[in-house]
């Protein structure tokens, strides 16, 4: 019997979706090619990004900052090989998470690369060299995406490669070069500048975190400087290659930088190669992603897609909003993705996080706004944590108030963001949530001050 629904990728969309469509009572498969479910995200990625940011941090702080809360440590070692089993039993224990979830709400999983054979049919290969074809009302393209190079460079896939790569280098490189200034390029060079490693950021625009606020990324970009980041703006890479067992990275009109490592951070491209979509007729558009309408529909009646296989940013948590969508529309119900409200972290030290337009994007639209900023340092519980570094800054339309763009550099930015997306998500003013009570002391106080601050109140600065 064929399946109501057949997902290809079991990362943070396709498992998400498979689990909404299990629980509206759809038949529903998923296809993932790696033993390991959760996708990029949470094998090679997300997850274990954070597990070795969080380590990394702890080591540095060991090291350098808790003198000032009156803690006083012998010698500080690293053992590295310790630190990544710690990542690597993170992520494992979240991916036998999701094996768990599939069994709960009734998932069958097929384990194999997937490939169409034409418009509703799709043969799913094992390691071993088996296939068995599967047939379904409907399929769903989740099949995330793949790490970008440049022309030039050549990927080794040990001394130059890839975030993959850079999640576990046997040993603290004793000098990375980032090419790209991303979130991914500005985490992983954190984690290694935090370990002991010289960091050398190339990037071909002259600022750091392209598409986020100019004002947070030049701010961010100086307290990353100083923690040893060094920044090389405005250089044009040209390669990047092996030579006499180092790397050597080439940029038009300036000297090579040798390095012990390269780290290619410079976006990620979907996964749409292979996948025989030649055989069903789906359309494509000029950069290899594929063609959805609002209801995530393709040119072919019952195939769908979402994630990082269409439009819009590469992100897990837009990814998972959208199975979820797309399988309610599928069994008959509203689905909902406000694209307007999707954040954004970097989870650098300290993080950087935004959500809705940012300055240039509403002088370039001839948007009327106010612009309410409050620094960390006038925060009482920022103080108490010894993280006064940062600010938040609220953008609101001038005439409605409505909020607009909420941008935070400082201390668990990552968690504070998420009162902005609930209070865009309403299409709060800045008035509705400087009138809300935050309690005290904590860092949320930093977004109620800054919505004050639109109008010229702020109570403590």
């Amino acid at each position: 019997m064929p399946f109501d629904l057949l997902i290809l990728g079991g990362g943070p969309a396709g498992y998400v979706a498979a689990i909404r469509a299990a629980q509206l009572g759809l038949k529903t498969a998923c296809v993932e090619r790696e033993p390991a479910l959760g996708g990029t995200c949470l094998r090679v990625g997300c997850i274990p990004s954070k597990a070795m940011l969080e380590s990394s941090e702890i080591f540095s702080a060991s090291r350098h900052g808790l003198e000032r809360h009156g803690v006083v440590l012998g010698p500080v070692q690293l053992d590295l090989a310790r630190m990544l089993k710690r990542k690597d039993d993170v992520v494992g224990g979240l991916t036998r998470g999701i094996d768990g979830l599939f069994r709960k709400n009734g998932v069958t999983r097929l384990q194999g690369h997937a490939r169409f054979t034409g418009p509703g049919a799709v043969t799913v290969t094992s390691s071993t060299g088996e296939a068995q074809t599967v047939t379904a009302n409907h399929i769903l393209i989740a099949t995330g995406s793949r790490p970008s190079s440049l022309p030039g460079i050549e990927i080794d896939g040990s001394l130059i490669g890839t975030s993959t790569e850079a999640l576990s280098y046997d040993a603290v490189p004793g000098h990375l070069v980032v090419i790209g200034a991303g979130y991914i390029g500005l985490e992983l060079g954190s984690v290694w500048a935090r370990l002991g490693s010289k960091v050398t950021v190339v990037e071909y625009l002259d600022r750091i975190l392209p598409g986020m606020d100019r004002e947070m990324a030049d701010e961010a970009q100086k307290l990353l400087s100083k923690q040893g980041l060094e920044f090389r703006l405005g250089h044009k890479v040209q390669s990047a290659r092996i030579e006499d067992g180092k790397a050597v990275v080439r940029c038009e009109g300036r000297d090579p930088i040798v390095a012990d490592r390269v780290l290619v951070a410079v976006g990620r491209t979907p996964n749409t190669l292979d996948l025989g979509l030649d055989t069903t007729g789906i359309r494509l558009d000029p950069r290899g992603r594929i063609d959805v309408d609002d209801r995530f529909r393709t040119s072919i009646p019952g195939h769908y897609a979402i994630g990082d296989v269409i439009r819009g940013a590469m992100l897990a948590h837009k990814a998972e909003e959208e199975g979820v969508a797309c399988v309610e529309f599928i069994a008959g119900k509203h689905g909902h993705v406000d694209y307007d409200t999707i954040p954004g972290v970097c989870y650098t030290h300290p993080e950087i996080a935004s959500v809705g337009k940012t300055e240039e994007q509403l002088k370039e639209s001839g948007t009327p706004y106010k612009k309410g900023v409050f620094h960390y340092r006038a925060n009482g519980r920022a103080h108490a944590l010894g993280e006064t570094d940062g600010r938040a800054k609220i953008l609101s339309h001038a005439e409605t108030d409505r909020i607009l763009g909420v941008h935070i550099l400082g201390a668990r930015a990552g968690d504070l963001i998420a009162e902005a997306v609930v209070a865009m998500s309403f299409h709060a003013s800045a008035e509705d949530l400087a009138r809300c009570s935050h309690a005290h002391p904590t860092l949320a106080e930093i977004l109620k001050e800054a919505a004050l601050a639109t109008d010229g109140r702020a109570l403590h600065s």
